[in-house]
């Protein structure tokens, strides 16, 4: 079977988030977060194909996919800006990107990670960065 991709645009993944929020309130972010990790396994496969570019094959597939505008990997970090899921709000919102970037540390490490969003473009911020950290 070929591999079918579908386009949702970031006023339809909005919309989409306020409609399981307002059914389940903030207890939906841990399944947008579980969301991430699923679309991000398939992702990582298909950058360790080249573990010498990974985190450079990452980066290129998340742009591809328009999760993201730009993307920096580091140890122990990631910084994004333009993260799809940012949209006005008093807490950080990118949930599956945070999932994306868990599976994305977790399939090149080799080991469980733990990925938190510490600063959110949501909030004001001029960007999203993500910490983390080896369990």
């Amino acid at each position: 079977m070929s591999t079918r991709y579908v386009k949702l645009n970031q006023s339809e993944l909005h919309r989409v988030k306020e409609l399981y929020e307002g059914v389940m309130s903030h207890a939906c972010h841990g399944l947008f977060f579980k969301e991430g990790s699923v679309v991000g396994a398939d992702m990582a496969d298909e950058a360790l194909k080249d573990r010498s570019k990974y985190f450079q094959r990452a980066a290129e597939i998340l742009k591809e996919r328009g999760w993201i505008e730009e993307i920096q990997f580091k140890d122990g970090e990631a910084i994004v800006k333009g993260s799809i899921e940012v949209s006005p709000s008093d807490i950080p919102t990118c949930h599956r990107l945070r999932g994306i970037l868990r599976e994305f540390y977790e399939r090149f490490k080799g080991s469980r990670v733990k990925c938190t969003e510490e600063m959110c473009a949501s909030t004001g911020q001029s960007e999203c960065r993500f910490r983390i950290e080896e369990m």
